[in-house]
């Protein structure tokens, strides 16, 4: 969700882009941890619980950052088409405003890349069934209507929920959820398999949500005047910039109290690896409740970017690591990887079959 490429600001658009460079630009590489961060957590979760499955954690991962490319040339095909993106913009260069790229092939690379995305999570849905096939579906149309459709979610204040919600909450319970029911559940289940969403994936997504969001938060308070102008009713524009502010302040405070959660739960310190993300956390909040020129905030954006990924890939750690007990997690470890051997994936056949030594 960072935005990345050619900075421009104030108006100006670098033409003498290759064609190649320009598609980067569009795709927006540098926010693909904000794509892989769920992934991550998530497996790190499932890795504790002893429900770890290779092949579903890569295929989630690839769906996912498909889909974070799909809603990046979404955004910049309606953003362009809408004028949300005018010569006043001070983000990094959008290449449908900027002329780099024709509208028309920015909306055909956006749905190719969304075809791509439901083609790699295919596997999941066998492996997941109806809620994951729900939530694929879910994903791509909100990656479209976040600022596409009729009623797009970025002009009327929602995008901070889409975010939170599909880059958090349902990332990280997801990706979980396809590894355990993996090893416990038949091929596409049309409900979800008992002891495949515990609370403890749950609780982990929350700080994942609340970073995710925060890249977010930091856009909407950089680009405040620029939507104002332009109809984009985001947060920022509804509520104003103290709002948003004490938001991107709040949502750290939420992403630091879980990791302790997780350790005072567990008996131990090593859910709170993430903590010491903390002083790089207090510099860009710094930013975030001082400043509103690009040039300060588009550093923030990015530092915000890089807080996600090294929170995710310290607290994945954490909770692979944390030890389990039936005491501490009913739906940990010792109830459903040691116990998975009673949900058979056929009945009258081993637990173990040709999917499960694949990884699905």
């Amino acid at each position: 969700m960072t935005e990345s490429g050619a900075h421009v600001g104030d108006g100006d658009v670098d033409t003498d882009v290759s064609t190649a460079r320009a598609w980067l630009i569009a795709a927006r590489p540098q926010t693909l941890p904000a794509a892989a961060a769920p992934v991550i957590v998530g497996t790190g979760v499932a890795y504790g619980d002893g429900v770890f499955a290779l092949l579903p954690a890569l295929a989630a991962l690839l769906s996912a950052a498909l889909i974070q490319i799909g809603t990046n040339f979404a955004n910049d095909y309606y953003d362009g088409v809408r004028g949300a993106d005018t010569d006043s913009r001070e983000g990094f260069t959008r290449v449908t405003a900027g002329g780099l790229i024709s509208p028309d092939r920015v909306k055909a690379a956006m749905w190719t890349t969304f075809a791509a995305a439901i083609l790699v999570g295919s596997s999941l849905v066998y492996v997941g069934g109806a809620p994951i096939l729900v939530i694929g579906l879910a994903s791509v149309a909100s990656g479209i209507a976040y600022t596409g459709g009729p009623y797009p979610l970025g002009y009327h204040g929602l995008g901070d929920v889409f975010v939170f919600v599909f880059f958090g909450l349902l990332a990280v319970t997801g990706t979980y959820y396809v590894q355990a029911a993996a090893l416990v559940a038949d091929p596409f289940p049309l409900m979800i398999p008992a002891g495949t969403v515990p609370v403890t994936a749950v609780v982990a997504s929350l700080p994942i949500a609340a970073l995710s969001t925060n890249i977010l938060v930091v856009n909407n308070v950089r680009d405040r005047e620029e939507d104002a102008q332009t109809g984009k009713h985001t947060v920022a524009v509804r509520f104003g910039y103290r709002f948003s502010r004490i938001q991107y302040v709040g949502l750290l405070g939420l992403a630091y109290l879980v990791p302790i959660w997780f350790a005072v739960v567990s008996e131990t310190l090593w859910p709170l690896a993430p903590l010491v993300t903390v002083p790089l956390a207090y510099r860009v909040a710094s930013t975030v409740v001082t400043e509103t020129a690009g040039e300060k905030l588009n550093p923030a954006l990015e530092r915000t970017g890089q807080l996600l990924a090294a929170f995710a890939v310290l607290f994945a750690l954490g909770v692979a690591v944390w030890p389990r007990c039936p005491r501490q997690t009913p739906t940990g470890r010792s109830s459903l990887a040691a116990s998975h051997s009673h949900y058979p994936r056929h009945s009258g056949q081993p637990t173990v079959t040709w999917l499960n030594e694949a990884g699905f």
